[in-house]
């Protein structure tokens, strides 16, 4: 059974996927991928600039942005669109690790990573029912938390 890739192994994946299409290893590249690699799900580029800028490693709007165009071409981050005209990105770790969906709160964006291996199934099962190869998936599910019911 293969082992389930860890944060180090995504940051060192994306490291040699960069070297090896060219890139050079920057300083705000080096920057970006760590800060991804430490996160549980996907980010803003404007959260990603003001953590890289609340850690004294700030790296301007326009290179995040510029990092995060090359590590999705590279298939290394994958960008998440919930629904709040901004998108959101998350490792992709190549061997199918820490994969997940999303709730978003529609009032106050919160965004929550779920996994349920009975939705996983149903997909597999609808795939076969259809004749069907999925490549790919990304289940959002819209709604309210429990925050913003309450406060309601």
């Amino acid at each position: 059974m293969a082992r389930a890739t860890t944060s180090h192994d995504w940051a060192e994946h994306a490291g040699r996927r960069l070297a090896d299409a060219g890139y050079r290893r920057g300083g705000a590249r080096s920057a970006v991928v760590e800060l991804l690699a430490r996160q549980g799900c996907a980010l803003t580029a404007l959260d990603i600039e003001r953590q890289l800028e609340d850690s004294d490693r700030g790296v301007a709007r326009a290179t995040v942005y510029r990092v995060l165009e090359e590590l999705e071409q590279l298939g290394v981050v994958g960008r998440v669109e919930v629904g709040d005209k901004l998108s959101r990105y998350e490792p992709l770790h190549p061997d199918g690790a820490q994969h997940h969906h999303h709730l978003v709160c529609d009032r106050c964006g919160e965004l929550v990573p779920f996994h349920d291996d009975e939705l996983e199934r149903a997909i597999a099962t609808v795939a076969r029912r259809v004749a069907f190869e999925v490549s790919d998936h990304d289940v959002t599910l819209h709604g309210v938390c429990a925050d913003c019911a309450a406060k309601a």
